[in-house]
């Protein structure tokens, strides 16, 4: 498979995905770019803008089995995770798999339930197996988590530490839809008010799983010339040299910002990184990644005000 391919593949999961969802093209890239980078997607919006039906027809159109978790504060690990329950017919302990048994996990609400639960997917998220009572059990190699939290609500949420925070490759933020997006959203949806399965929509798999297997090691090997590797170290420490952020990011960060760069000039059909590439990922990449200090925050400055200055000093290569 060649980068032609991947391109190819790319634009058949996004018709796939816009037969039910209204707009969303950047998020739709974000998931594409995460997906070949085998990455994780914290999504962050208002109620309402289809976060939930976005998750389901994406892993309907990448021939992913689709798990969903309501997360609650009263959820525990072992309703993540499952539990072993003695079965007094065979005198011996069965393994109930809990949801996180699947390929495509979406994490509805994810700050809504304890740290402790929350930690139940560090490991899976970050070595795609679970440990249950000593036990190990491998997940899909392709297991992917796609977390959902609403920025609005603050009563009743718990926020994400930052080891379950570096867990994700991206956290790509939601608006609203325009006029005209909302326009087409209303025609095609008010007529129901529950939510229609992928299938109803008429979504179906663009790609096998052998041949998602294999645009992940395409994309692996996409070149990343030196001074594009230069580029990002150096956006990357620009980030901890800055007085308004009291965290910046890691050499972590920079190692993941790299391999989603690779994804998206793949997805442009691109065998090579361009400068472009960086630019247009630092930000869902690394948002979730430094920390405002004190005096930013009383100053009114955002995290993601501050990041775009720091790109925008930073001199990328010609």
């Amino acid at each position: 498979m060649n980068v032609s391919d991947i391109k190819d593949l790319a634009a058949k999961i996004r018709g796939e995905v816009r037969k039910a969802v209204v707009g969303q093209d950047t998020t739709v890239d974000i998931l594409l770019t995460a997906l070949f980078s085998s990455g994780h997607v914290l999504l962050e919006g208002p109620p309402g803008t289809a976060k939930t039906l976005l998750a389901q027809c994406f892993a309907k159109a990448i021939s992913l089995d689709f798990g969903r978790i309501q997360f609650t504060p009263d959820l525990m690990p072992g309703d993540v995770l499952g539990t072993n329950l003695f079965n007094f017919q065979t005198n011996e302990f069965s393994l109930t798999k809990g949801p996180i048994f699947t390929d495509l996990l979406l994490a509805d609400e994810i700050n809504r339930t304890p740290p402790k639960t929350q930690a139940a997917l560090l490991e899976a998220m970050q070595e795609r197996k679970v440990t249950i009572d000593g036990d190990t059990y491998p997940l899909n190699p392709r297991f992917t988590v796609i977390a959902t939290q609403n920025p609005i609500e603050q009563q009743g949420t718990y926020p994400l530490p930052e080891a379950q925070l570096d867990r994700f490759l991206f956290k790509h933020t939601l608006d609203y839809p325009s006029r005209e997006e909302e326009f087409a959203i209303v025609a095609q949806h008010g007529m129901r008010t529950g939510m229609n399965t992928p299938a109803s929509f008429g979504i179906e798999s663009a790609i096998s799983a052998a041949d998602l297997d294999t645009a992940v090691d395409t994309v692996a090997g996409i070149k990343l010339k030196d001074d594009i590797i230069t580029y990002i170290v150096d956006l990357i420490r620009a980030t901890r040299e800055t007085p308004a952020l009291e965290t910046g990011a890691s050499p972590r960060a920079a190692a993941a910002l790299a391999t989603a760069a690779r994804a998206r000039a793949a997805i442009d059909g691109r065998d090579f990184v361009i400068p472009d590439d960086v630019k247009m990922l630092a930000l869902p990449a690394l948002r979730h990644r430094i920390l405002l200090s004190p005096g930013a925050e009383i100053e009114g400055k955002t995290t993601d005000e501050t990041l775009a200055g720091i790109i925008d000093q930073t001199a990328a290569p010609r």
